[in-house]
């Protein structure tokens, strides 16, 4: 199987991947959810590919706000579902207003941006920190978006 990987540098130095628990990825895909809250913040800057991991937050699909965003939507869980750059990771300072709706006080925003969603979802194994996609798996993404570039 050939791939358009032989043209980007090694996908250790351009793309990471990213667990989130649905439904919260999905919101993210769908373009509403701009940041992901850490408890620790991120020093990686670039492409991430949004893993929908395995568990689904029960009560978050109680949640009006999640609700309306994730409406009509599938909720793929241990799939590869969409990549986005992330471009910056802050916290809130105490007193003033969360930065989105959906940010967590106290926690880091990992700040989402050109949120591409994949039309297949694709699935490897994540992990929860910004985790290194095998070639394989890139080369998967990249015949979905071809045009990705670091």
């Amino acid at each position: 199987m050939s791939t358009h990987t032989g043209t980007l540098p090694s996908t250790g130095d351009w793309i990471r991947g990213i667990s989130v628990r649905q439904p919260w990825t999905s919101a993210i895909v769908a373009g509403a959810k701009t940041i992901e809250n850490r408890p620790q913040p991120w020093s990686w800057r670039g492409l991430v590919l949004l893993h929908a991991g395995l568990q689904i937050d029960r009560p978050a699909l109680r949640v009006p706000l999640v609700a309306r965003t994730i409406r009509g939507r599938d909720l793929p869980t241990g799939a590869v579902i969409g990549v986005a750059r992330l471009t910056g990771c802050h916290q809130d300072p105490d007193s003033s207003p969360p930065c989105t709706e959906f940010a967590e006080p106290g926690l880091w925003h990992l700040e989402l941006a050109d949120v591409q969603e994949l039309t297949l979802p694709i699935p490897p194994r994540g992990q929860l920190g910004p985790w290194k996609p095998t070639e394989d798996l890139v080369a998967q993404i990249l015949q979905q978006l071809p045009d990705l570039r670091p």
